[in-house]
């Protein structure tokens, strides 16, 4: 059952990928990364991780969104991509040699569930057997969030915030801005 939704995730994600590339309108491909944000978050919660998930949500579906939709309402013209020249060759060959870098490091990745694995042999035993007495926290969750993991969690709470009052700080600045275009017209 799980291999199935993973599945489907994956295929919606990648039908996602696909529109974002294909549409020309930035208010649709603004609201299209929301929704590959969202999906992604969705595969974090199936796969386990749902701090992750939780980041994820906040940071790329709604801030990130967020501040996409504020950018475009600031300007006045600009709303369609339009594409100058041919298409470059450039940044495929980037995008497929790092894709083959990130699929050549996940070999060392355990198998998910593997009760082998280092992670669940060693490090959750240490978790669930002195957890309580080396941090003090009788809920496991909360000792290995706030305590073992204690900076990675400082961390994403540092990004949530900071991306939060950049988002405040530019919906305090409505002025519009006029964008110059390729038809001539004065940039102010």
């Amino acid at each position: 059952m799980s291999l199935l939704v993973n599945l489907v995730l994956l295929f919606f994600l990648l039908v996602m990928a696909l529109a974002v590339l294909k549409t020309k309108h930035l208010f649709a491909m603004a609201m299209l990364f929301g929704l590959y944000s969202l999906l992604v978050a969705g595969l974090f919660v199936v796969l386990d991780a749902p701090d992750v998930a939780f980041t994820e949500a906040a940071v790329g579906t709604g801030i990130s969104t967020v501040l996409m939709l504020v950018t475009l309402a600031s300007i006045r013209d600009g709303h369609e991509a339009t594409t100058h020249g041919k298409y470059r060759v450039a940044p495929l060959v980037i995008c497929i040699f790092m894709g083959g870098l990130l699929i050549f490091g996940t070999h060392d990745i355990a198998e998910l569930g593997d009760a082998n694995s280092a992670p669940n042999r060693e490090v959750a035993a240490r978790y669930i057997e002195k957890g309580q007495s080396e941090t003090g926290v009788p809920n496991l969750v909360t000792a290995v969030l706030a305590s073992y993991r204690g900076f990675d969690t400082l961390g994403e709470v540092t990004v949530v915030l900071t991306a939060g009052i950049g988002v405040l700080l530019l919906l305090g600045k409505r002025k519009k801005i006029h964008v110059k275009t390729s038809g001539g017209g004065n940039g102010k």
